[in-house]
């Protein structure tokens, strides 16, 4: 079967759409694919999601002469008639400016300054609070129209329309019309009314399944919505969450943010916009006055900037694009194709056990008709004879068509995710908690991940001293000059992309990255205003910080009138740009290479002591000719800063628990390597077998030499965005790794995200591009919550295996005993009823086992590999030794049971057919609890933790004990005398046994 399988399997992700269309033809072979599909992406529809997408642009084009004479008639003094309230402009015709990219429309309003005039807003206080009702009044709100979610009563009617439910329905109906005349009221309608009943359960269990998942969905959504931007509002600069926007916000953009309307450029700095989401090209676009248009779903990969929202919710770009692709769900996951695909096969088996049995019936029937000289003599008893013969072959049909097999894997992970978002992760999409649970390699930077991205200056070297903050902060000023104490305040408050606000208390608050709060807070506990330094300065140019350059440089216009450029970043790169020191006395003096020396020292003393150290500097540009040109060199050095981001509490301990679960840990960082290596150590990561290498060796690195060293890196420091993904590539494809990719503040980390199996980010301290592009969000940013990740992951897949092995088992049982008792005796031992309730049984014992919680044991042993058997060596032993075992003890029963039993009387046969029936439920009760483990002998460990399981096995108990005692002709059975009941739990337990001998038996482990 496993080979049979393999032609089904799907990637984790970015899957081919062939291999996607090849399964769903498969499945679809034996399963309504309109209801199995109703919560995957439509293939069809994405194909045409590009001739929709061109439909719309074509439409919008279209209307460009008309609106190019409206606006022509502006410029001419005329005044529209479609103007709306105060404002100057329709939603529509600004709308259109920015999606068609109308430069020329653009400038007859007046440029963004027009636009602004227009929409009655100051491009430098924003827009007033008080006005925000009638801006989304006119303009609209900055949210999306959505497909509206099914109802409960919908997803029943869909449940309905699956075909091996539609058979069994009808032929309960006909067996009832049958029956009537037949047997009388009410005895000829028991076996048709359980038909009916049995579908009812199993149409109410897959609605009730599918509803709850709807509703995961829905509150997936409500969490990805939960995102914030800065905007400037009444003057000031805060965070609002970006539904909340309105035509008219400034809006503060950086490196990782997600644009979140459409807008105009106003002003910025190396401004880089990443348009694939929306047009599909590759190369990222320079926003500038040139190019001023920004689209909401574009990511800004460069540079800082500000814009002007003019278009918001489904006049967006974004928006009109959503109206052709809104279609909602997602692929299925590798592990649902796959049991998708098993269904399939067992399916399509059970198709021709089910016709076979029908034909071998039917012609039982009529070679004793012949042999009784009554072949030609028909009469309703035999049109209703050959109705229960089809009506026990859809059962059979039924029992073997796994409906619980895609709905128990689907509850499996909508449980590990609702249970994770309890241990506070959030997962985007099934697929990765499957794939976590296989994780065996943990690619993490060390920012915002390892450490708790909550920085503070702890120390700093300068006029030739080393000085502790936290225990000189109030003695620092009387260290140092006033004049090297004002060079220091401008390097700090000049060369920043964050900002210091007044919140309505008058209490200090920083807007920014923590490196630049730090040392913002720095600043401010030195005494400087940064209010009034930057109201002094012009800032000139800015070259932003990235993950590329390692530095931040802005050229800036003095007080009084000359052009000083300033300069921060990695330590060693801003030391190499410096030729001289501010000396005592905050002059500029020549920098020996003695001192040079010490001075790296010092800096490998704060990196040793885990500290992040930056570089400041500075330097008077002479050559007003080229002001707009930051200079790279013959930079004189401020300060040194050592920057303390503690390690995140527990870290410690969860790198230990993904050690001994095989899983290894390797953090890449952009720090330098003795800061790294630092961390790593006081982490757990940095092991005596392991290595730390920095990323320009690394890159230098042959093929041959790199596969050498791979698998003994656990730290990469002073890397770049490639390495990662370079290392990331070569543990997949060569070592044949599942890797997850961890991200904290990483805002370039997308490349190795995309190349991994399962990217996470932390909630707070990830950028919004990381977080997209994650497949978990850690909500907590606790690492050992990565541990919970993996755990449940692994209960996922341990869950399935087991819930699989239990329903083979009853399907393998079901379909031999039935074939074989129909071609012997010409009959079933088990009656439509009674197959309608071991089909759900079995699928609710099922759902039980899929469900049960993860436990310790789960992190002991290794990963599962790449291309191991889902269905194991040690499954198929347990599947063939219960199964024997069951059909040997029913088939004894069948066969001899009134002489083994000494039944007597007229009712001897409804005895032992009763009794078959009550052993063969209890057989699977204790089959349901062998499947706990299916390789331990201890089966009972953590039975009574899981409360799912236990209460499936009372109810199963329970009902089977009305069954046999109460419901009498409806479900073909007789009350059984205590002796008979003892018999049955004990043929049912004696699997106990059994399953202790078969675990003894030896068999390959998947390595």
């Amino acid at each position: 079967m496993e080979l049979i399988l393999k032609e089904f399997e799907v990637e984790h992700k970015n899957s081919s759409e062939e291999a996607l269309r090849r399964w769903r033809f498969a499945v679809s072979v034996v399963t309504n694919p309109g209801l199995r599909f109703r919560f995957v992406a439509d293939l069809v529809k994405r194909s045409e999601a590009e001739k929709k997408s061109r439909k719309v642009q074509e439409t919008i084009q279209a209307a460009l002469s008309c609106q190019k004479e409206a606006l022509q008639f502006i410029a001419a003094g005329g005044q529209p008639d479609d103007t709306e309230a105060s404002f100057d402009i329709h939603p529509d015709e600004l709308a259109s400016i920015v999606d068609d990219q109308d430069i020329e429309s653009l400038k007859i309003h007046g440029g963004v300054e027009g636009i602004a005039r227009k929409i009655r807003v100051s491009l430098n206080g924003g827009v007033n609070t008080k006005n925000l009702l009638t801006r989304q009044k006119n303009y609209g709100f900055n949210c999306f129209t959505e497909k509206p979610s099914k109802t409960f009563l919908m997803l029943m009617w869909k449940s309905l329309q699956d075909f091996p439910l539609i058979i069994p329905v009808l032929s309960a109906m006909v067996s009832i019309g049958l029956g009537i005349p037949t047997e009388g009221w009410p005895k000829g309608i028991y076996d048709g009314l359980g038909g009916i009943v049995g579908m009812f359960l199993v149409i109410m269990v897959t609605a009730i399944c599918e509803y709850k998942q709807s509703l995961q969905f829905m509150d997936l959504d409500r969490e990805k919505k939960k995102i914030f931007i800065q905007v400037t509002r009444d003057g000031k600069r805060k965070n609002v969450s970006i539904y909340d926007l309105v035509v008219g916000d400034i809006v503060h953009l950086s490196i990782g943010d997600q644009v979140p309307a459409d807008g105009i450029y106003i002003s910025g700095y190396s401004l880089l916009i990443d348009k694939s989401s929306l047009s599909g090209e590759n190369e990222p676009a320079k926003v500038n006055e040139e190019n001023p248009f920004v689209f909401s779903g574009s990511k800004v990969q460069d540079g800082l900037g500000k814009m002007l929202v003019t278009t918001v919710g489904m006049r967006t770009k974004r928006g009109k694009l959503m109206e052709t692709l809104n279609e909602g769900g997602e692929d299925k996951t590798p592990l649902q194709v796959k049991l998708n695909s098993v269904a399939s096969i067992i399916g399509k088996i059970g198709w021709t056990f089910s016709v076979l049995t029908f034909l071998v019936l039917i012609v039982g029937h009529l070679v004793v008709k012949a042999l009784n000289y009554e072949f030609t003599k028909w009469s309703s008893s035999d049109a209703l004879t050959i109705v229960i013969y089809f009506a026990t072959a859809v059962s059979i049909l039924d029992v073997a068509i796994p409906e619980a097999f895609p709905l128990a894997v689907t509850l499996s992970l909508d449980f590990a995710m609702r249970k994770l978002k309890e241990e506070r992760a959030l997962v985007r999409h099934l697929s990765a908690c499957e794939t976590m649970g296989s994780a065996s390699c943990i690619c993490t930077d060390k920012t915002g991940t390892l450490t708790t991205n909550d920085m503070e200056v702890d120390k700093v070297w300068i006029s030739e001293k080393s000085i502790d903050i936290k225990a000189n902060a109030s003695d620092l000023k009387s260290e140092i000059s006033g004049r090297v104490l004002g060079i220091l305040l401008q390097a700090i408050f000049q060369n920043t992309g964050s900002e210091v606000v007044k919140d309505d208390s008058g209490k200090n608050t920083i807007l920014g990255t923590p490196t630049e709060s730090a040392l913002l807070e720095f600043g401010l506990l030195l005494g400087g205003d940064f209010d009034a330094q930057r109201r002094e300065f012009k800032i000139l140019k800015v070259e932003p910080f990235n993950s590329v350059r390692r530095k931040m440089s802005v050229l800036a216009a003095l007080p009084d009138g000359r052009v000083r450029a300033f300069c921060k970043g990695a330590s060693e790169i801003i030391l190499r740009m410096c030729d001289k020191i501010v000396d005592c006395n905050g002059e500029p003096v020549f920098l020996p290479e003695e001192q040079v020396k010490r001075i790296t020292d010092v800096i490998k003393g704060f990196a040793s002591g885990a500290l992040r150290t930056l570089c400041l500097a500075f330097k008077d540009v002479a050559d007003t000719s080229i002001e707009n040109s930051i200079p790279d060199s013959g930079y004189t050095l401020i300060a040194v800063v050592g920057i303390k981001d503690p390690v995140r509490p527990g870290v410690k301990d969860a790198v230990l628990r993904c050690l001994a679960a095989g899983i290894t840990v390797c953090m890449v960082t952009g720090d330098n390597i003795y800061t790294a290596e630092a961390i790593a150590r006081e982490c757990g990561i940095l092991t005596k077998d392991g290595m730390a290498i920095e990323g320009p060796e690394f890159r230098s690195m042959s093929p041959e030499k790199m596969k050498d060293i791979i698998p003994r890196i656990k730290v990469m420091a002073w890397s770049l965005p490639s390495d990662k993904h370079t290392l990331v590539t070569h543990l997949r494809k060569t070592f044949g790794e599942v890797v997850a990719v961890v991200t904290g503040d990483g805002i370039n980390d997308a490349p190795a995200f995309h190349e991994s199996d399962i990217g996470l980010a932390m909630d707070i301290a990830g950028t919004q591009v990381a977080k997209d592009s994650a497949g978990v969000i850690i909500l907590d940013e606790n690492f050992m919550t990565i541990v919970n990740v993996v755990r449940w992951g692994r209960a996922v897949y341990i869950n399935n295996q087991k819930f699989l092995q239990f329903q083979l088992t009853v399907i393998v049982v079901a379909l031999v005993l039935h074939f074989a008792s129909a071609c012997i005796s010409g009959s079933t031992p088990l009656t439509a009823v009674q197959l309608l309730w071991v089909n759900f049984m079995d699928a609710v014992g099922a759902l039980a086992l899929a469900a049960e919680p993860p436990n310790d044991e789960l992190m002991k042993r290794p990963p599962v590999r790449r291309g191991v058997s889902f269905i194991t060596k040690a499954m198929w032993r347990n599947i063939v030794g219960h199964s024997v075992y069951q059909l040997a003890v029913l088939a004894i029963l069948n066969v001899d049971g009134k002489r083994l039993l000494n039944l007597t009387g007229s009712d001897a046969s409804d005895v032992l057919n009763t009794l078959v029936f009550n052993s063969f439920v209890f057989c699977q009760v204790f089959n349901n609890i062998n499947c706990r483990e299916i390789e331990k002998i201890n089966i009972f460990r953590g039975m009574f933790d899981s409360w799912i399981f236990l209460g499936v096995m009372v109810g199963t108990v329970a009902f089977q004990v009305i069954m046999v005692e109460f419901l009498g002709d409806f479900a073909s059975t007789v009350p059984l005398s205590w002796q008979l009941w003892s018999l049955s739990v004990l043929l049912g337990s004696v699997s106990l046994l059994v399953a202790v001998i078969l675990k003894c038996i030896p068999v390959e482990r998947c390595s």
